[in-house]
């Protein structure tokens, strides 16, 4: 039987990703302050803080639970991008952006509190941009949208119009690969699909 899921995030577009794959689940933010972890590698990174908001969630159940933890970032050019401080730096970044092919990586965190055992991976998503002009890039940046996004874009919302195509899992751009949880949950011993039952 599959233990009740709490999701370690803020984030819309997982709930969303959760939530249209039929699966039951609960939100309960970390509010962890991912300035306390640094790296130069995007893999370790996203590792590292799904991890640590997964254990902050973890620590605070009462019950046998499931936590989900994620972060990701977008890696382009040999930088490391998470989401932008202000106005400036999006419309900075999205011109960085234009016509490039960047990596969007998110760190998966799955904590079992019954069997009290942790599963962390990665999945990785090429992402190829479009050319938008800077009139375009304005047009985006004043939505607001980009100032909430990994790497200044939400390719499940207006950020759509600047991406022309992806290589891997395109819930992984919007914020959880469902194959990997699944797969994860299966290595604990759990069916996401119990949860349709």
């Amino acid at each position: 039987m599959l233990p009740p899921i709490v999701l370690a995030s803020q984030s819309p577009a997982r709930r969303q990703l959760l939530k249209a794959a039929g699966i039951p689940f609960r939100v309960q933010p970390s509010y962890f302050d991912e300035s306390q972890i640094k790296s130069s590698d995007p893999v370790e990174l996203v590792q590292k803080l799904a991890s640590a908001k997964a254990e902050v969630v973890a620590a605070q159940q009462r019950e046998p639970v499931l936590v989900v933890g994620a972060d990701s970032v977008l890696y382009l050019d040999g930088e490391i991008l998470g989401k932008p401080p202000n106005a400036l730096e999006a419309e900075r970044r999205l011109r960085q952006m234009r016509g490039e092919v960047g990596e969007l990586y998110t760190g998966h965190a799955l904590i079992d509190t019954k069997q009290n055992r942790r599963l962390t991976h990665y999945a990785v998503t090429r992402v190829f941009f479009a050319k938008p002009s800077d009139e375009e890039i304005r047009a985006y940046v004043a939505t607001g949208e980009p100032l909430n996004c990994a790497g200044c874009f939400a390719i499940d919302g207006r950020g759509s119009l600047f991406v022309e195509r992806i290589e891997g899992c395109p819930g992984n751009v919007i914020g959880l690969s469902l194959p990997l949880l699944r797969r994860m949950m299966q290595e604990l011993g759990y069916s996401l699909t119990d949860a349709w039952s």
